[in-house]
This record gives C-alpha cells, structure tokens and sequence, in this order.
C-alpha cells in the first residue's frame, strides 16, 4: 500500500458544511478566531499581525505537507478553520480546529467526520492528535469518537485513533453526513 499524501481538493462538501482551502484572504477571519480570548485558551500562540498571518498562508500555498481548510456554511460564509498536517506514515494529526459563534448546530460532529472521510479519501489509516489536559469537552469528544490517549505531558494527552474506531465513528454518526462527502 502506497503512502498517503496531503492534496488540496477545491471542496469537501458534508451536509450543513463546505471545507476549502484557506487562502491570503482568510487572514483576518483566521485570527478573528485564534485571537479571540474565549476560543484560544487551548491554542498555541499567534501573533495578531494581519499581514504576518498572510504571509504564512503565502508559504503554506506551497507546502505540499499540510492542508488547512476554511470550513464554510452551504452559504459560502466562513464558520471555521481546520488543518491536516503531519504525515506518519498512513497516520495523519489534525488542529487548528477552531469554529465560529455563528457555525450550524453539529458543526463539530460534522466538521469531524469530514475530516475523517477526507482522510480515509487519501489513503490515511490512523490519526494522531493532542489536546490540552483542560479541555474538558474536546477531550470528551474525542473519547466518545474512539480516540485513544497513548501519553501525556504537563500541558497536553496525546490521542491515537485507529482505522476500526473512525469506521466505527463514522458509521456511528452517520445521521449528521447520512450521504457521506463530496469531494470537487
């Protein structure tokens, strides 16, 4: 079985959601989100610059290693962000999961298993991921999706989850994408 790798699709269509990529223009709604005091407790640090933010998606237009998606309503208007990166193997860790206060009800368990059905789209097997020890409720989603913590450190749990858990998940949670992904 030949190694997975990250490719840009132009869309990722759910039910309630839409993912593209994100692009220079997404700048200022990216840090909107990660700068917004209640939703970056559990986040690294980012700078509030604009033009810095855009020039990071700059670079990442060419770094074949990762896909960072704007999550979108069937509207077209931007309701999160979500990144794919980190390529092990046929095990991939995903971040940068960040909705806004206007995302549809479900956005999490949707945006979830696309990300899942996405992934298993280009080969991946597996997903690894951390998650900050005080995170309570993304920990507790995690669990609940069969994700496995395999270690820990001061500030985060490391999560591992296997091919028979998201097969599981997402049949598990198919009434939120009862017609799967379409991929354009």
């Amino acid at each position: 079985m030949s190694e997975p790798r990250f490719v840009r699709p132009r869309a990722v269509r759910g039910n309630k959601l839409v993912f593209r990529d994100a692009q220079p223009g997404d700048a200022e709604f990216i840090l909107a989100l990660r700068t917004d005091s209640r939703k970056n407790r559990y986040l690294s640090a980012t700078s509030p610059d604009v033009a810095k933010q855009a020039a990071w998606l700059e670079r990442y237009a060419t770094d074949p290693e990762q896909i960072y998606f704007i999550i979108e309503n069937l509207e077209g208007k931007p309701v999160g962000t979500v990144r794919l990166y980190d390529r092990r193997g046929h095990s991939f860790c995903w971040g940068s999961w960040i909705k806004a206060d206007d995302a549809p009800s479900g956005f999490g368990i949707e945006s979830a298993l696309m990300v899942y059905h996405y992934a298993l789209h280009l080969g991946f097997t597996a997903a690894h991921f951390d998650v900050r020890r005080d995170n309570a409720g993304v920990l507790s989603f995690h669990q609940r999706f069969g994700a496995k913590i395999v270690d820990e450190n001061e500030l985060d749990y490391f999560f591992e989850i296997d091919l028979d858990a998201i097969r599981a998940t997402l049949d598990k949670f198919k009434s939120f994408l009862p017609d799967g992904i379409r991929i354009e």
